[in-house]
């Protein structure tokens, strides 16, 4: 499924309070100043635009849509960042969503041929640190959960990002993003975007 062009559709992800979002802006910078044509895509955010296009207001409104909706807004989203032709775009999604009924894949087998990642990104830390993060964060309604829980959650994403990695025959890195190490996670990405 790789590509053999020199475009990067790198996907970049993490659970709740690794950090992602600060080491994906400064990644982004980074080459940027290296004279790299980087975009970042949050996949949200592109889903969220596809359904105001049909009426939905918010975040809140989208949660609620059918399944089925839900899937097809997956898709146009899939599409659009598809669609993008920087030469290293950056998908910031979450691999899965912890639901009721279990954990949901955030990028099943047919986004993924959809997409056509050519590297995966974990972005990793401590669960004791993930866990005093979320406390702290006050602009966001997280749970509060057990260090247990959070490495539940870390080993779940380890399995699923080597599944994707198989299933479309790309590379996966983990970064770790400790306290006061961001500099040296956003280093590491770097250095693998910027290979030949």
């Amino acid at each position: 499924m790789v590509e053999n062009n020199n475009n990067k559709r790198v996907i970049i992800v993490g659970i709740p309070g690794v950090g992602k979002s600060s080491v994906i802006s400064l990644a982004i910078e980074q080459l940027k100043q290296k004279g790299k044509n980087a975009t970042i895509a949050v996949f949200g955010t592109v889903m969220l635009e596809e359904a105001h296009k049909m009426g939905v207001k918010n975040r809140d409104e989208l949660r609620k849509m059918s399944l089925g909706k839900q899937r097809d807004l997956q898709e146009k989203a899939a599409k659009r960042i598809s669609e993008i032709e920087d030469s290293i775009v950056i998908i910031d999604t979450h691999l899965f969503i912890k639901t009721i009924e279990g954990y949901y894949p955030g990028l099943p087998m047919h986004l993924l041929d959809i997409i056509k990642p050519t590297h995966f990104v974990m972005v990793v830390a401590e669960a004791d640190e993930i866990v005093k993060r979320r406390k702290k964060d006050t602009s966001r309604d997280r749970d509060i959960v057990s260090i247990q829980a959070i490495q539940d959650e870390l080993d779940i994403l380890k399995i699923m990002i080597a599944s994707c990695s198989i299933l479309t025959g790309s590379p996966f890195i983990t970064v770790m993003n400790n306290d006061n190490k961001i500099e040296e996670a956003v280093l590491n990405i770097v250095k693998v975007l910027c290979e030949k």
